[in-house]
């Protein structure tokens, strides 16, 4: 006899043979399932950084654009401004108010 240990075949065979059981394969869809929900998370984050840093990009885009959209707005009150307009006129154009007697009336 071997000092205490069964010599039988079938008690070291246990791990070479391992049959399909319904533990074993509800254990290989729950860490199946795992990887799949890693991967999403994975994914999900991956997905989230990037539009976060195309948020970012955009609103500097926007921020830019309103500073411009101000800019412009100033520079149109500035040439638009009654005084500058009646200025041109009487230099380049050499336009005058008309004097009372050069009015004349047409009623319909």
């Amino acid at each position: 006899m071997a000092q205490g240990r069964d010599a039988t075949p079938s008690s070291f065979a246990w791990p070479l043979r391992l049959r399909p059981t319904l533990g074993l394969a509800l254990n290989a869809v729950l860490l199946a399932a795992c990887l799949v929900a890693a991967l999403a998370v994975i994914a999900t984050s991956h997905q989230t950084r990037v539009q976060y840093a195309q948020l970012q990009s955009l609103e500097r885009e926007h921020q830019q654009l309103q500073t411009e959209w101000s800019q412009l707005l100033l520079e149109e009150s500035a040439w638009s401004s009654p005084s500058r307009i009646e200025r041109l006129a009487s230099d380049r154009l050499e336009m005058r108010l008309p004097g009372i007697d050069e009015v004349e009336v047409i009623r319909p």
